[in-house]
């Protein structure tokens, strides 16, 4: 098994590509090791000393390390985590993954789809390359909340992403969107 490493926008996250799927549908956020339980991959990565957090996309693994960490010290240990997992045959999450979605049948339905709708299309996939992901929170008053998970969290650009990129694509296509503001989980 060869697993491809990627560098991420925030320098504490690197992205881990095994070759195969991850997850099959959606996505899992485990920031600390306390809510990885159900995740043997994710339990076996934050055994490696260093690991902060832990995210599981598609076709990839990205893992967030702590400050006082170098990479060069703990990228082989990560590796041999990963590496490891896929040969026990274990699943990646026991039981059913979790649903993003938030449901909204309010005056503003149609404005939700059509945000949902653009972060699906143009933003997520974006933000997928980069080790993470965005999760609509709700929509108030011309405000779209957001919620950035894996590499995105906590990442220096993450404030410049949602107000210069998120921000300006979601007011050009829909005239309701005044701002784009984070949301913590």
């Amino acid at each position: 098994m060869f697993i491809q490493t990627e560098s991420t926008p925030n320098p504490a996250t690197l992205k881990f590509l095994p070759g195969q799927t991850v997850l099959s549908t959606g996505t899992a956020d485990f920031p600390s090791a306390e809510v990885a339980g159900r995740s043997p991959l994710a339990r076996r990565l934050f055994a490696v000393n260093g690991v902060r957090a832990v995210f599981l996309g598609s076709d990839f693994v990205a893992v967030s390390k702590a400050e006082d960490v170098a990479w060069e010290h703990i990228k082989p240990a990560i590796l041999g985590a990963i590496m490891e997992h896929f040969q026990s045959g274990d699943p990646v999450i026991e039981g059913e993954a979790e649903a993003a979605a938030v449901e909204d049948d309010g005056p503003d339905s149609q404005i939700v789809a059509q945000i949902k709708d653009l972060l699906d299309t143009r933003v997520r996939p974006a933000v997928a390359q980069d080790g993470g992901d965005i999760i609509f929170h709700g929509f108030e008053k011309g405000i779209v909340y957001l919620h950035m998970q894996g590499a995105c969290a906590g990442c220096p650009s993450s404030t410049l992403t949602l107000k210069m990129g998120i921000e300006n694509l979601l007011r050009h296509y829909i005239p309701e969107v005044i701002e784009v503001r984070p949301v913590a989980a």
